[in-house]
């Protein structure tokens, strides 16, 4: 449970941190460039997609990604647009608080907690959309390569 809290704690900051100023569909196309050739570092593909106001604006499945991948990505997304958190600190969250997807009557075929999923973060105005990212082994590294990805932004 500490280390739950840990995380709790780790991904609140994140999430007052990594914030922006605006965010348009083309800052969208670029910033998916930008996660894709980040992903090349990791072992295995990765699917992005990004979607701002309810449309995914920049989605894409580099060579070995799967249909899984798609399954996953809409499930974080869904998770972040629910809850306006990550999918990582709806994981803590819920693990701190004694809950689980299904004790809040919630699929987990259509919700997932666990890292790969990012809220995108308005200064002054709140949550316009969401980060996904899917197809490494360990969902901590998802979440850890937007992250990267978003400390190289600023």
């Amino acid at each position: 449970m500490n280390d739950m809290r840990t995380l709790l704690e780790m991904c609140t900051e994140q999430e007052k941190k990594f914030q922006f100023d605006h965010f348009t569909r083309e800052d969208a196309l670029n910033f998916g460039l930008k996660l894709l050739e980040n992903a090349k570092a990791y072992p295995a593909p990765v699917a992005v997609e990004i979607a701002i106001n309810g449309l995914v604006v920049f989605r894409f499945f580099p060579e070995g990604t799967i249909a899984d991948n798609e399954l996953w990505l809409r499930r974080k997304r869904n998770s972040v647009e629910l809850m306006s958190m990550s999918s990582l600190h709806f994981l803590a969250w819920l693990e701190t608080g004694g809950e689980t997807l299904e004790s809040r009557k919630l699929n987990a075929d259509d919700y997932a907690a666990g890292g790969g999923g990012f809220p995108i973060l308005l200064r002054g105005t709140g949550m316009i959309g969401s980060i996904c990212v899917s197809g490494l082994p360990d969902h901590l590294d998802d979440h850890q390569l937007i992250i990267n990805t978003l400390a190289d932004w600023k």
